[in-house]
């Protein structure tokens, strides 16, 4: 691993070798065995924020010590890029003699235009250059590119989730040990918990409750209860405006975490009569959120449904 002053920790430790990074045992022999025969797909890298996508690029580009462009497609999905930036710099060849590689990062919020005009510079630039798509929601992009790449998928189920947690506690206590930062296993661990598989903001949080030189405990704060109350408050008037400005602004907590809070909430806040049609709305919406590609959707939708259906004191 690389390590440069003055950097965030996610990226003053970010893995420079495939056997580096956290990832499941059957994604990194196929990552290994690519470069270990140099020969590299397009590929498509699939998955929740903060699981790996960008460091596994990252790696096989230092490993194949290949050029490579970076577009954050959330900013430059414009035609004009694919005919300048991207063209210029696929249209060349590399000086080390491998492939140059085009990165086209969060591009699922690509325009459909931009989609469509990628599949030709694929095939035209084949000879020389690979393209490599991080997105986290591939049902966004279209048909056509996911035929032409190989798709990785960067979910996990629980055991396998569970597996790479433990990893990444050993890679923590590096990185905190590094930065002579004192900690304790259990809190360290309860931070996995709670934030995994989001490796980047489990280490942007330990990052920032080390200021001290050592962990604080504040980094496993959970939704605060004057902010539940108001939250409650909304539902009872049924201000929903209010309702969705505070689902932004609590978009970093865990939609699970939520759920919980307000599961545990309602023999407080709830009519007892409803508490039973409260309890079904948040089982349907904790079980549809795992396969919901908007979470802020997803918790807004609910909150409705008990807005609507729920009585409160």
């Amino acid at each position: 691993m690389r390590k440069i002053d003055n950097l965030v920790w996610c990226e003053k430790y970010r893995p420079s070798n495939i056997d580096d990074c956290i990832l499941p045992k059957e994604t990194k022999a196929v990552f290994s065995q690519i470069i270990k025969s140099g020969k590299l797909p397009n590929m498509m890298f699939a998955g929740p924020p903060g699981s790996g996508k960008g460091s596994s690029v990252n790696a096989i580009c230092c490993q194949l010590q290949l050029d490579k462009l970076f577009v954050n497609c959330s900013e430059n999905t414009g035609i004009d890029t694919l005919r300048n930036k991207i063209r210029q710099f696929a249209s060349s060849y590399s000086l080390s003699g491998g492939y140059k590689v085009v990165i086209l990062d969060e591009f699922d919020y690509a325009t459909a235009n931009f989609q469509t005009a990628l599949r030709g510079f694929i095939e035209e630039f084949s000879s020389n250059c690979r393209f490599i798509i991080t997105c986290n929601y591939k049902n966004r992009i279209i048909e056509p590119i996911h035929s032409r790449c190989s798709v990785i998928e960067f979910s996990a189920n629980k055991k396998v989730l569970a597996e790479l947690s433990s990893q990444f506690m050993k890679r923590l206590k590096f990185i905190l040990d590094a930065e002579n930062v004192k900690y304790l296993d259990k809190t360290i661990a309860e931070i996995i918990i709670k934030h995994a598989p989001d490796w980047r903001r489990i280490v942007n949080e330990c990052q920032r409750y080390s200021n001290s030189g050592e962990l604080s405990l504040e980094a496993l704060v959970s939704v605060k209860d004057d902010s539940l109350k108001s939250l409650i408050g909304y539902l009872k008037t049924k201000e929903f405006k209010k309702m969705r400005s505070w689902v932004s602004a609590n978009a970093d907590y865990d939609a699970n975490t939520i759920f919980k809070r307000i599961y545990d909430s309602l023999s407080t806040f709830a009519d007892p009569k409803t508490v039973p049609e409260a309890v079904l709305i948040l089982a349907e919406w904790e079980y549809k959120s795992a396969f919901m590609a908007d979470p802020e959707i997803c918790m807004t939708a609910c909150l409705t449904e008990l807005m609507r259906d729920v009585e409160w004191k």
